[in-house]
């Protein structure tokens, strides 16, 4: 992909909900995990994850597993931010995010 479709696929600096509820949806996908994994792993109840991903509002426990278990930073659920991303993990997310699309 090149830069520009990078940009595009990640909606790069859009920090609306879609965005994010897209970008935090597709960080489960590429991991492999389904929300109740998810849930578990941050110490919440399934619908409260379930709420964060429909509102487009991850919690920042969230942001921190998906950093921490992950390599998934903050950048790339806030702010579509790609260019930290280990190569690998931004070709999964990109993946995931251009089947949303």
């Amino acid at each position: 992909m090149t830069y520009e479709e990078l940009e595009r696929v990640f909606r790069r600096g859009d920090s609306g909900n879609n965005a994010l509820r897209l970008r935090l949806i597709a960080a489960r996908r590429a991991v492999g995990m389904e929300q109740k994994e998810i849930a578990d792993a941050i110490g919440v109840p399934k619908q409260t994850y379930h709420s964060q991903e429909a509102r487009g509002a991850p919690s920042v426990a969230a942001g921190r597993y998906f950093y921490k278990a992950h390599g998934i930073d903050f950048n790339y659920l806030y702010f579509g931010d790609f260019q930290s991303l280990d190569a690998e993990v931004r070709d999964r997310l990109a993946a995931q995010l251009g089947a949303l699309e």
